[in-house]
């Protein structure tokens, strides 16, 4: 095993690996149940906010929460992969359960890779309820119901749940826009995303929680035991625990440790703990659209709440907006709004990604027939490179990683600032699929030093070396293969799906 393929690896164990801080012994463990209620009583009506710029700390967070939740876990991803995250998130959670937490995951149907026996066996536990969003493609669907899905109920395929929700105990939450997997915190071999999330305490977390509820009970979110009930009799008690012995073997494996990953793993009762100091206390409040979206009766146009408060978010500012989206194709209506903001004097600033570091081409190509338009409107846009030296900061292994095989980085964060005082994070792509067809969730939070951080983190990526100016045709930098295959996504007329 590479020394860099060890490393990626290894780090990604101390979120399962039974962490010594975890258990009655540890002088932590009752920090959710006694110290976040004095936290909040003492900063009523604020919520707390700690910003999760890097991936490591991202999931330092989630490992911790998971670790050290009391009553419950709801959890709600888009996308939750069989890769080394992915697997020891599902063991961590595994052990929360066995210890008398309520665990309940819903994810969303389209990207599961998750096999039919791993799903009903962690939906086997007494503790574990596991439920599958809109399952039209994927999870106890034929080849031949799925064409059929395709052909009679497009817009109900396209229509996804993007939400991204860690919520523990009720009182303490994560939200923005990562999704449980490698490349979202920054241990993938070929790919890695820049992302963004937000560790949210307090009353913020109180809509959240009742989001989750909605979607939960929605007659879209079935159980996994209902669909695949013809497998569920195969599954035999046996078969069970050999997959849940698979898991601890797997998140237990000393041999993987390096002198680096056991000073992280000896680090990390003390780490999480000392956010309590590092929150700032400000107005926030909790955006999210209903199961569905919108009624459907507009096909793939209807836009939802997220939709419309953002639009009013952008309709207030009155000297900035700055947006970091992976994608960028307007919505009807999004180009003349940000057209009016720049005729009323404010500066539109928007990071996506270019054609040489971004994962979705289909995008990309929508992006590509608008960017004329989008330039032509006074909007300054910039393309991320896929060899920022921006990555140096914001990957805190960077230094042992192999550099002969470093991966792309790209972006992923959907975030927003506004006169440099409102600031959004969430899941929200500027795109017609975030505004009109997926599910969308996020936090708004006025508070102009949060704000301001988050906008020179912008202004970097932002910079020469870390972005093109989309104005230069930075189209050129992509391969040969890249470009090629842009101009056949060009030719088609996916705008509404994009």
């Amino acid at each position: 095993m590479s020394a860099a393929r060890q490393t990626l690896i290894v780090i990604a164990l101390f979120v399962s690996a039974g962490l010594s801080c975890a258990g009655s012994s540890d002088p932590q463990s009752n920090w959710l149940e006694q110290k976040v209620p004095e936290l909040i009583a003492a900063h009523a009506p604020c919520s707390g906010i700690h910003l999760l710029d890097r991936g490591e700390e991202a999931l330092l967070a989630r490992a911790w929460l998971a670790d050290h939740a009391e009553h419950s876990l709801d959890i709600q991803y888009f996308i939750w992969s069989v890769d080394h995250i992915g697997i020891l998130a599902a063991e961590a959670l595994l052990r929360a359960a066995d210890r008398g937490v309520r665990v309940r995951v819903l994810v969303d149907d389209f990207l599961i890779n998750s096999s039919d026996d791993q799903l009903l066996a962690m939906a086997a536990h007494p503790g574990i309820e596991i439920r599958v969003y809109n399952p039209r493609v994927t999870v106890g669907v034929s080849a031949l119901k799925r064409f059929w899905n395709l052909m009679t109920a497009l817009r109900e395929v396209n229509q996804r749940m993007h939400n991204k929700t860690f919520i523990v105990d009720g009182q303490v939450a994560i939200v923005g826009g990562r999704n449980m997997a490698d490349e979202y915190f920054d241990y993938d071999h070929r790919y890695n995303y820049r992302d963004r999330d937000l560790l949210v305490i307090g009353p913020v977390v109180s809509p959240m929680s009742a989001s989750f509820e909605a979607f939960w009970n929605d007659s879209r979110a079935v159980p996994v035991q209902e669909l695949l009930k013809r497998k569920i009799k195969k599954l035999t008690p046996e078969r069970v625990q050999t997959i849940y012995t698979q898991l601890h073997d797997y998140a237990g494996n000393p041999s993987h440790f390096t002198p680096q990953i056991r000073s992280v793993l000896e680090a990390l009762p003390s780490r999480f703990p000392a956010l309590a100091d590092s929150l700032i206390w400000s107005e926030a409040r909790f955006i999210g659209d209903k199961p569905g979206k919108n009624a459907g009766t507009e096909g793939f146009s209807g836009g939802g709440q997220s939709t419309r408060e953002l639009i009013e978010i952008l309709q207030s500012a009155k000297r900035s907006v700055t947006i970091q989206s992976p994608y960028l194709v307007m919505p009807k209506g999004g180009l003349a709004l940000f057209k009016r903001l720049v005729q009323q004097g404010v500066v539109v600033r928007i990071i996506t990604n270019s054609l040489a570091a971004t994962d979705n081409l289909q995008a990309f190509g929508g992006y590509r027939k608008q960017r004329s338009k989008i330039l032509a409107a006074g909007i300054q846009v910039r393309e991320f490179r896929p060899d920022a030296p921006v990555r140096k900061k914001m990957i805190e292994h960077y230094e042992l990683l192999d550099k002969t095989q470093f991966p792309i980085f790209a972006l992923h964060a959907k975030t927003m600032v506004v006169d440099r005082e409102i600031l959004f994070v969430g899941t929200f792509n500027l795109d017609p699929r975030s505004s009109n067809l997926n599910t969308e969730v996020g936090v708004v939070v006025k508070n102009a030093p949060l704000a301001g951080e988050v906008e020179h983190a912008m202004d970097i990526d932002m910079l020469p070396e870390n972005s093109w100016n989309a104005a230069d045709n930075p189209d050129a930098f992509a391969s040969a293969s890249q470009r090629w295959k842009l101009r056949f996504w060009r030719l088609l007329p996916l705008q509404s799906l994009l």
